[in-house]
């Protein structure tokens, strides 16, 4: 379960934080109730947890929207938060003891290469949101980086992946880089100068460094390889024993999105509340909104919530070839489009 582990720590979700700089959550979950207005009676509706493996953030408005809106309590579901950073969280899931977690692509390809019976079951992010930054050089031709230092949090977790998926699709040579462990301090480490580029998200340093008068230069991942991004996933268990749970889960999940997408204004000012703990305040209110509008496209999709097999082949072949998986899985055993596509 090691390269489970390592990964878990930080792809289980493809967002960044909107502050002055990246947050490193804290070692204790914080669980929070939605509170929604039940439209079939708080009495009768299902107590669910959906595991979102990051802090409070103004990049779940979708959720945040859903909850508002009812569309979960219309699906008979009262929904609880679990903001923990849990290195387990497959394993919990995979036990039943967690039906519902938030988790990208590389990570369910992982866990089924174990045995482990998890499904990726619905899509949110469309698009990677990884990307690589420099303030020192034009990246418009990502060779410019051999014989460079590029700085990203450790050799783990989503922009870790991220990276080697550039090196593969850009046909960078990957030796000819080196690799320095910053820590999630991208930021300040960019703006002294430390390294000449970092792997970040796309939707929160380049845009916090604009905020601090700099001018980066910024490649997308997304714009050289198609991998699986963050959609919701559950267990085995819980789709044959409970499938009007997981298609509840999957609706109001896609109508939270669609939602976001056709009015960021309303999801702004939903998420502005401080129930939600996304901490949005005047002084940082208007590079928070830059954040939830550069997240947008990310999560624009020709149908919402469903994610193209090509998409998982061109993911697992690159995560085969990079070493992170010994051979290729059962897709059908991965991810299911079935839920996502009944929703009208």
């Amino acid at each position: 379960m090691t390269r489970i582990g390592l990964l878990m720590v930080l792809a289980l979700l493809l967002a960044a934080c909107g502050n002055n700089a990246a947050v490193v959550p804290g070692p204790t979950a914080t669980v929070m109730q939605a509170d929604a207005p039940a439209a079939t009676g708080e009495e009768s509706l299902r107590p669910v947890t959906l595991a979102m493996g990051y802090i409070p953030n103004v990049q779940f408005a979708p959720f945040y929207v859903a909850v508002e809106r009812g569309y979960f309590a219309e699906e008979g579901i009262d929904l609880t938060f679990d903001y923990g950073m849990e290195s387990d969280l497959v394993q919990l899931l995979a036990a039943n003891e967690l039906q519902f977690a938030v988790a990208s692509g590389e990570q369910v390809l992982l866990a089924r290469s174990q045995g482990l019976p998890v499904r990726y079951v619905a899509n949110w992010y469309r698009r990677f949101p990884v990307a690589v930054t420099s303030l020192e050089h034009d990246l418009s031709d990502p060779t410019v980086l051999e014989g460079k230092t590029v700085g990203l949090p450790g050799l783990y977790g989503a922009n870790y992946i991220g990276w080697l998926a550039l090196v593969q699709a850009a046909n960078l040579d990957g030796d000819a880089v080196t690799l320095e462990a910053i820590g999630f301090n991208q930021t300040p480490v960019l703006a002294e100068g430390r390294v000449d580029a970092a792997v970040v998200y796309a939707t929160n340093e380049p845009l916090v460094l604009e905020a601090e008068g700099f001018t980066p230069s910024t490649i997308n991942v997304a714009d050289w390889i198609d991998l699986v991004a963050n959609g919701l996933m559950t267990n085995e268990t819980t789709i044959q024993d409970d499938p009007q749970l997981v298609q509840g889960m999957v609706r109001a999940m896609v109508r939270g999105i669609r939602d976001t997408l056709a009015d960021p204004d309303a999801a702004f000012e939903i998420v502005r509340d401080e129930r939600w703990g996304a901490e949005i305040n005047a002084e940082n209110a208007e590079l928070q909104r830059a954040i939830l509008d550069a997240t947008l496209p990310f999560w624009e999709n020709e149908r919402v919530g469903v994610v193209p097999r090509t998409s998982w082949e061109t993911t697992q072949n690159f995560m085969v070839e990079a070493g992170l998986l010994e051979a290729p899985t059962n897709l059908d055993e991965v991810f299911t489009n079935e839920f996502a596509e009944q929703v009208q």
